[in-house]
C-alpha cells in the first residue's frame, strides 16, 4: 500500500485531530510553569481586597525609618501660642507631579498597621464612640489618644465633634459622650461597629433607629449595662457621661448582641519615609471663630501634636492655642497621619438651615490630602457603597501608604478652602 492509499479523507482526518487534542487537554498532568510576566491568582480570595501583596516593589527613592519608641509625656509650656506673627498665606497651586509610593508593612491590627498589645481585643466588633469637643470646659477629653482612628467634623453653631474608633485598645473612660448625627452612620458602617452616642435630635435618632444599624446602636440605659458612667470631674451631668469599653464585652453578651470579630479591610501602611525636607509641619483647621486648631509635626517622633483654640476670636480677639491632652492617659493628643477629606455638607431640607441639620455624604469619591512624616500627599478618597471602607489613592490611582499608628481624619466641606505658606497649611471650613 503506497502513501497515497494511507491518507484519510479530509473530514475523517480533521475529526481525528480534534479528538486527539481533546484527550490531551483532559489529561491530569500538571500545567506548565507560567511564562515570565504572567500572573498567578491566589487559590483563596483574600479577606482584605484593598491590601497589596508582600511582593509590592519598594520605591528606591524612599529610605526606611528607624522605628521610634513611644514618647513619654513631656509637659508643654503653659504660655499659649498666638498666631499674630504668622505670615500671610498664599494660595496652593493645583496638585501635580509624582507622589511617594510607599511599600507595604504587614501588620496585625488592620486599623493601625501595628501589632496589638492585646491580640484578644481584635476578636471583637469595633466601637464607634461620639466624643465632645465643646463647650471648652469639657477638655481634656478621655480616650482620644487610645483610639485607633479619630474623625473630626463640623456639627452646628460653630462646633466640631469627634468620633473615636476603639478597637485595639480599651479605656475605662471615653468621652464625654454626646449626641449622634447622620454622619455617624457612615463611620459605623465602614468599620462594622457598634455606635455609642448619647441620643440625638429626634429626626436623626429616628432615622438611625429605623435603619439596619438599629441593633448596633448603644445609648444610655437605666442600669450598668450599657456601661455608661459619670466622670470624676465636677461639671454638669449633661457633659459628664463617659463610656467604659472594658465592660462592654460582658454587657454585649448579656444583651445577646453580635460582638464577633469582623472581616475589617485595613489600609496600607509602611514606615518608609520619603527623602527631603518636610513641607507640611504645621496644619491649621479653622472651622469657625469658636472652634479652630492646629497640628504641629515633630520629626523626632514622626507624630503630629494637637493644639486647640484657647479662646474664641469674636470682638477682635486674636487666635490663641493651647495643647490638647488626654485626661485618661495624661499624654498629649497626637496622631501619626492626618487625612483631610473634602466631603459634601448638605442640609436635611430647607427648613433645617437655621438649626444646621447636616448630611455629610461620604459615599462616591472626592479630593483629599494625606499628611505623614511632614509631607503632603494629594489624594482621592473613594467609597463605592455605604457598607464599604474608605480607600485612599494617589492622583494616579496607586494606594496611599499611611505611617503605622493612629490616623486622624479632618472632614471638611467641598466648599472649604486651603492655603499654604512655606510649611504652614491652613484649611478653612465653609458651610454650604
Amino acid at each position: 500500500m503506497n502513501f497515497e492509499q494511507c491518507r484519510l479523507p479530509g473530514r475523517i482526518y480533521a475529526l481525528w485531530i480534534l479528538t486527539t487534542l481533546l484527550l490531551v487537554s483532559c489529561s491530569t498532568s500538571p500545567p506548565p510553569a507560567p511564562m515570565q510576566g504572567s500572573v498567578i491568582l491566589p487559590a483563596d480570595p483574600t479577606l482584605t481586597p484593598f491590601q497589596p501583596q508582600p511582593s509590592t516593589p519598594v520605591n528606591p527613592a524612599l529610605k526606611p525609618a528607624t522605628p521610634q519608641v513611644e514618647p513619654t509625656y513631656t509637659p508643654y509650656p503653659t504660655k499659649y501660642f498666638v498666631s499674630e506673627s504668622l505670615p500671610t498665606p498664599v494660595v496652593i497651586p493645583s496638585p501635580g507631579g509624582e507622589v511617594p509610593d510607599f511599600s507595604l508593612l504587614n501588620t496585625n491590627n488592620p486599623l493601625t498597621g501595628l501589632p496589638a498589645g492585646d491580640p484578644s481585643l481584635l476578636e471583637r466588633r469595633p466601637m464607634v464612640i461620639k466624643v465632645a469637643n465643646s463647650p471648652d470646659y469639657i477638655r481634656p477629653q478621655s480616650g482620644l489618644s487610645l483610639a485607633d482612628v479619630v474623625y473630626e467634623y463640623y456639627i452646628e453653631w460653630g462646633d466640631t465633634r469627634f468620633i473615636a474608633v476603639m478597637y485595639g485598645n480599651d479605656s475605662p473612660l471615653v468621652g464625654p459622650v454626646r449626641s449622634g448625627r447622620y454622619f455617624d452612620e457612615h463611620i459605623a458602617r465602614m468599620y462594622n461597629a457598634f455606635l455609642m452616642f448619647k441620643f440625638a435630635d429626634p429626626r436623626e435618632y429616628s432615622y438611625l433607629q429605623n435603619s439596619t444599624l438599629n441593633e448596633f446602636l448603644v445609648v444610655p440605659g437605666n442600669g450598668p449595662c450599657p456601661p455608661y458612667v459619670f466622670g470624676p470631674q465636677k461639671r454638669d451631668d449633661y457633659n459628664n457621661f463617659f463610656f467604659d469599653t472594658t465592660r462592654w464585652a460582658n454587657c454585649a453578651a448579656r444583651m445577646g448582641l453580635d460582638n464577633a470579630k469582623q472581616n475589617l479591610r485595613g489600609g496600607f501602611f509602611t514606615e518608609n519615609v520619603a527623602q527631603g525636607d518636610p513641607s507640611a509641619t504645621r496644619l491649621y483647621f479653622f472651622f469657625s471663630k469658636y472652634s479652630y486648631n492646629y497640628w504641629e509635626y515633630d520629626a523626632a517622633t514622626h507624630k503630629y501634636f494637637r493644639f486647640q483654640e484657647a479662646n474664641d476670636i469674636v470682638n477682635k480677639n486674636s487666635e490663641a492655642y493651647a495643647p490638647l491632652s488626654d485626661a485618661q492617659t495624661g499624654l498629649p493628643v497626637t496622631t501619626d497621619n492626618i487625612v483631610v477629606l473634602f466631603v459634601p455638607y448638605t442640609f436635611e431640607n430647607q427648613f433645617d438651615a437655621h438649626d444646621e441639620v447636616y448630611h455629610i455624604d461620604l459615599v462616591d469619591s472626592g479630593s483629599a490630602y494625606v499628611f505623614r512624616d511632614g509631607f503632603p500627599i494629594p489624594a482621592v478618597w473613594t467609597r463605592t457603597d455605604e457598607n464599604q471602607p474608605l480607600l485612599l489613592t494617589t492622583l494616579t490611582g496607586n494606594p496611599v501608604y499611611l505611617r503605622p499608628g493612629q490616623t486622624f481624619y479632618e472632614v471638611i466641606g467641598v466648599t472649604s478652602t486651603y492655603t499654604q505658606n512655606g510649611t504652614d497649611w491652613r484649611f478653612v471650613f465653609n458651610t454650604p
